[in-house]
Order: C-alpha cells, then structure tokens, then sequence
C-alpha cells in the first residue's frame, strides 16, 4: 500500500497539473462520447426506433442479428408489440431493419460510454493519479451511469404491453438524467484547469450562472415532456400559440397536475415560458457582469452564453414552424447540450480551479 501526497511540499506542481491534463482529456472524451449518445437516442425517438429491440441483453445485445433466421426471430418479437399492430403492421423485414439499427446504434454506444468511463477510472485510481476529493465525484457518475442503463430499460418497457410509445415521464426522466451525466463530467473536467482565482465578481452573477445550469437541465427536462407527446406537431406558429399568448385549455384535465405532463397544449405553453425565463435570465446575468467586470473573461462568457441561448431559441422557433424535421430537430437537441456545456463551464470558470489539497492521496 503506498501513499502520494497530493500538495504543495511533497508533490511539484508540475506532477499535479500533469495528471489533472491527463484526467481532464479523459472526461472530455467521455463527454463527447455522451454527447453523441444523447443525440442518437434523439433521433432514435424521432424515427420511432426505440421499441424495435425488445429484450434486454445487457451482454449478448452487443451482438446484432447475424442471420437469416436471427432477423426474423427479433422481428416476430416486434410484432408482437401493439406498436407493429396499431402503427407498423404490413413493415417489411428491410423496414423493421432500419429501425432496428438506430436502436442497436443506441444501445452500443450506451454500452460504449461505459467502458469509456470505467477503464480509465480504474487505470487513474490504481495508479494513484486521483486527487482524493476527485475519487467519491468519478465514482459517483459511475454508479449514476449505471442507474442511467436500467431507466433506459425500464423506460423501453413502458412501451411494449399497452402502448405504441414510451411513457413522457420515463422519456423525459432517461433525457434528463444522460445530461445531468453529461454536465456533472464537464463540471468536474472545467474545475481541473489550470487557471487563476477568478477575479471578484458579485456573489448575484455567480447565483445567476448556477441558475442558468439548472435552468437548462429544466428545459431539457420539458423538451423531453414535448418529445414524449408530440407536442412539437401541433400548435405550429409563433409568438401565438391557438391565436393567443396564452391559450385556452391550458388547465383542462383533472387533477390540475396532469396538465403539466399529459397535456399537449400545456407542456408545450411551460417549454415555450421555459424558454423565455431561460433567455431572459441570460440576459440579465450578461448585464450585470458587463456593468461588474466589463472586459473580463466572465463578461466575455457571459456574452457567448447568451449568444448560444439566443440561437438555441431561433432553432427551436425555426423546428416548431416547420413541424419538427428530423434535421432541424436533431440540431435543437443538440443545441440544447451546447446552451448547458456553455452554461457549465460558464458557472464553473466564475468559481475557479479545484484546489491542490493538502491531503494524502492512498491507494
């Protein structure tokens, strides 16, 4: 059992940064990794792909279809489902491929991100190259991971005895816990930078900017909602929703909560407002910075923030007009990963580099 001191006395500088470089590439390829995941997954939900792979093989699944005979077996499975009965009967056997595809795609990189992960963890921590305060953050989003895999089966399973689709609630929870993921690796990844203390900024900007994460992972929540029940293929206009601002019918169905995560008319109204708090937020946070540290790196984050916010709201405008296309709506998906990696590394430069600790480091 050997010790490395990870501090200022016993360990050079140059160790430390070295091995804070090599974590922080790590994580940022694990991101990128994730990034794309969540992407597949959105166009695997658009092409109405999620349901085509039945069974979940956490192992042998890595394995496709590799036969005449094995195609038929999983398509027969399909079959059984009512999505094939009420929304796919007649598919060909090329048909249900396609769709297969996207899913198995999906499945395989979940599985990817994985072993992306957990290797390098293990190489890092086993070769004392993890600062102690980094070890309970990495396996954290380790286990998060693989509670991420068993929500996206139990979010398949909704779909396969009673429905043609998977529940919005399950959906939205899968969507949001992949970029809660996603944010908590480049959050831990932007703290390892080798920078200076930030200078002052007002206590109100940082509030502003941990706001902005969260206010993003609340739209990506809501965005999720409006997949789950096409709620993107109605009400197609903009500023006015049903020829108003605020429609009628927004609190029809009873009890009153349900509105917020069954009707369509309603969780499209919330993502829109989302959408507006959202802009309006960034905007006074770049306000209030440019008048605190005009100039600054901060001001200068915050500007790009609002910038990215600014397009996502075009884009998303632009899908809602043109009745979601499958490109324009995979660009608003990834539109809204950048808005909260912008926003993430936003609040996290205004809170400075990770500390060298004074504290040994055992492995």
């Amino acid at each position: 059992m050997s010790t490395l001191a990870y501090n200022a006395e016993t360990t050079p500088a140059t160790s430390v940064e070295r091995d804070r470089t090599a974590v922080r590439v790590w994580l940022y390829a694990v991101a990128t990794v994730l990034f794309a995941l969540v992407l597949v997954g959105g166009a695997t939900r658009l092409t109405e792909s999620g349901l085509s792979i039945t069974q979940w093989k956490p192992i042998h699944g890595v394995i496709p279809p590799l036969s005449a005979a094995e195609w038929q077996e999983e398509f027969d499975l399909y079959k059984q489902i009512p999505q094939y009965e009420q929304m796919n009967r007649g598919m060909s056997l090329d048909g249900f491929k396609t769709i297969y595809w996207w899913e198995w795609s999906h499945r395989l990189l979940a599985r990817g991100v994985g072993f992306v992960f957990a290797l390098p963890l293990a190489f890092f921590w086993l070769s004392g190259r993890l600062e102690p305060f980094l070890k309970p953050r990495l396996l954290g989003l380790l286990c998060l991971g693989g509670l991420q895999g068993a929500i996206g089966w139990w979010m398949v399973a909704s779909g396969l005895s009673e429905r043609t689709e998977v529940s919005q609630y399950r959906l939205a929870t899968h969507l949001t816990i992949a970029c809660i993921i996603y944010a908590s690796t480049l959050w831990v990844a932007r703290g390892l930078v080798p920078r200076p203390q930030p200078s002052a900024v007002p206590a109100a900007a940082r509030r502003l900017a941990i706001a902005l994460v969260f206010l993003a992972l609340l739209q990506i929540y809501l965005g999720g909602l409006v997949a789950g029940l096409r709620a993107g293929l109605i009400y197609n206009t903009w500023p006015l929703m049903d020829g108003a601002l605020v429609p009628d019918g927004l609190m029809s169905m009873e009890p009153v909560w349900r509105n917020f995560f069954e009707n369509v008319l309603t969780v499209q109204f919330v993502h829109r407002c989302g959408a507006y708090l959202l802009f309006t937020v960034s905007l006074v946070h770049l306000i209030t910075l440019w008048r605190a540290a005009p100039g600054t790196r901060h001001a200068k984050g915050a500007a790009v923030l609002f910038v990215v916010v600014l397009a996502q709201a075009a884009i998303g405008i632009t899908t809602l007009l043109w009745v979601v296309p499958l490109d324009l709506a995979l660009m608003h998906q990834a539109g809204g990963l950048i808005v909260l990696a912008t926003a993430v590394f936003h609040a996290r430069g205004l809170l400075g580099s990770y500390p060298v600790r004074s504290v040994d480091a055992r492995v």
